[in-house]
């Protein structure tokens, strides 16, 4: 017992004092997003991971004890870490090997021409013969033609090779006829339902598999190691810390991935926190483990909820709506509305079990068909506001007013995509009523409905770019200059607030990050000017500093980093 006492009492001589711990930030804007309305603090004292102290300097000084190492803001503006509200981050441990098409280092593409260009500039130098090809970030509403690249077309590139070209909404792809052979689809290939298989004009399979379809095609595919995965893992995260993000999602986690991300050796990997969705295909195999636990974290890593699927995209019109495409289907067919992914009877069967093991249920729903198809699915398992359930409807896009009253009433938290206003609006515009595209992400009408909202890049879709979503969440203009639903824009408190504290709440986890209050987690992020006094047309040109997790630095900008 002495010898065990005279240990202790060396380790404690010996050991740092706690205060070497303990971090004071302070000279610079400090944003705590607690409450309605911007709160400023003069200095946050962050100790052993969490906030110690929110207040005053004078107070924090005294809080942080003895010899607090003290972060001079020297002017920066210090907020809560960001927290991804919706993002594929296992599409950003892949989407390193193949080539991009927004980044392919010249003038944007315009037309098919340019995109068979760049592709065949790719494959002449990508090694290895015979191996599999992908290229990402397809978007046809970008080219003159506004039609998908062919399989003819992309035969005539690689002949030998599979090829495989994925559509920036992320639920389509084209096929060559080698990755179609590779993949068993041929002309006898029964389309699954939920999905589209196209044809050209003589009947012959053109490469284009959507929704459902592109799963034959992505199954076959040949999938990274678990070496390369891990190489890859910390390149992902930083993509993410980049941005100010301390919290990321992988939306829709497939078996694999979810093996993966839930090894040891991810874990031990990753100091981003990391919700997972696994998609509900897999449902069956999760509710097979009794024991398997949802909300709760494994060091950074815990399954979030179970994601479902009810429709496509809008820019592909694979959207389910009410109201009919102007420009029809895929394929050109009128009339044309989109229709369901999964049936709703599935759906609602589905969604039972999930929410009977009281595990969060997440809903991708973009045309106002898909979002009343949730609305009746949630009604049907009987889930009201008061069970604090809190059901999330990813981009609820086409969200039409009167839905705004049921998401109330079950407690639906609708997780808004603003960057639609730039990206994609004007496309919509071709299709539906001014009326009904001025209605897309209604920030403003559905925080006075009462809502609690989220923002999202539904990366990789589109950048991740915090700022830039700043940007469209207050401006909500296109590139040709209309604003989509001037009343919908909100003040740069109310943006920031649907990347802090919104979809903290949508994941439970309010009382732990999204605001810098004493408990919470010590997760910051740094920008290099205060977004509430920043012109709105200054917005995207903010810099992220740094970005801090757990109280530990774990980006920095190159050559802006603030310096203790």
């Amino acid at each position: 017992m002495k010898f065990t006492a005279a240990i202790a009492l060396l380790l404690a001589m010996t050991a740092p004092a706690i205060a070497q711990d303990t971090t004071i930030y302070r000279g610079g804007p400090i944003i705590t997003m607690d409450g309605d309305t911007p709160q400023t603090v003069e200095a946050v004292v962050a100790r052993d991971g969490r906030i110690a102290f929110a207040g005053s300097e004078k107070q924090a000084r005294k809080a942080a004890g003895k010899d607090p190492v003290v972060r001079d803001l020297k002017g920066a503006t210090l907020l809560p870490g960001f927290i991804d509200a919706h993002s594929h981050f296992t599409v950003a441990t892949m989407s390193a090997g193949g080539l991009d098409l927004r980044e392919t280092g010249g003038a944007p593409i315009s037309d098919i021409a340019g995109v068979s260009a760049a592709i065949r500039e790719y494959v002449a130098r990508a090694s290895g013969p015979g191996g599999w090809i992908t290229v990402w970030q397809f978007d046809q509403e970008n080219l003159a033609e506004k039609r998908y690249i062919t399989r003819a077309e992309l035969d005539a590139i690689a002949p030998d090779r599979p090829l495989v070209v994925l559509h920036v909404s992320l639920h389509g792809a084209v096929a060559n006829s080698a990755a179609l052979k590779a993949a068993g689809i041929d002309e006898v290939t029964p389309v699954p339902p939920g999905g589209m298989i196209l044809r050209d004009d003589a009947g012959r399979l053109n490469g284009v598999l959507l929704e459902k379809a592109m799963f034959l095609l992505l199954a076959k595919m040949p999938q990274p190691t678990a070496e390369q995965r891990l190489a890859a893992l910390d390149a992902a995260q930083n993509a993410y810390f980049a941005e100010g993000y301390t919290h990321a999602q992988d939306g829709a986690t497939q078996p694999p991935d979810l093996a993966f991300l839930t090894s040891p050796q991810a874990r031990e990997r990753l100091k981003i926190d990391l919700a997972l969705l696994p998609f509900s295909p897999g449902l069956d195999a999760l509710l097979a483990k009794p024991d398997l636990k949802f909300g709760t974290y494994q060091d950074h890593v815990k399954l979030q909820g179970i994601k479902f699927v009810l429709d496509g995209s809008v820019q592909a019109r694979t959207g389910y709506f009410t109201r009919d495409y102007k420009r029809g289907s895929p394929e050109g067919h009128h009339p044309w509305h989109g229709e369901p992914v999964l049936s709703e009877t599935d759906f609602v069967a589905q969604a039972k079990k999930v929410d009977d093991r009281g595990w969060q249920l997440f809903v991708h729903a973009n045309g106002d068909a898909a979002i009343d198809m949730a609305i009746r699915g949630f009604d049907a398992l009987g889930i009201k506001a008061a069970d604090d359930r809190r059901p999330i409807v990813i981009h609820s896009q086409f969200q039409r007013r009167d839905q705004l009253a049921a998401y109330k009433r079950i407690g639906v938290g609708p997780a808004y995509f603003s960057n639609h206003a730039w990206y994609w609006a004007d496309v919509h515009r071709t299709n539906f009523p001014a009326e009904v595209v001025d209605f897309i992400s209604p920030f403003a009408s559905a925080r006075a409905a009462g809502l609690t909202p989220s923002n999202h890049s539904d990366y990789s879709v589109t950048p991740l770019d915090t700022r830039f979503m700043l940007w469209t969440a207050m401006a909500r203009v296109s590139p040709t200059g209309v604003v989509s639903g001037p009343d919908e824009r909100v003040g740069a408190y109310e943006a920031l607030q649907a990347l802090t504290t919104g979809p903290a709440w949508q994941i439970f986890e309010e009382d732990r990050k999204g605001r810098i209050k004493a408990g919470l987690l010590a997760d910051f992020v740094i920008l290099d000017r205060n977004p509430l006094t920043t012109p709105v047309t200054d917005i995207k040109a903010i810099k992220v500093l740094e970005t801090i997790k757990d109280g530990r630095s774990v980006w920095k900008h190159p050559t802006e980093a603030v310096s203790p």
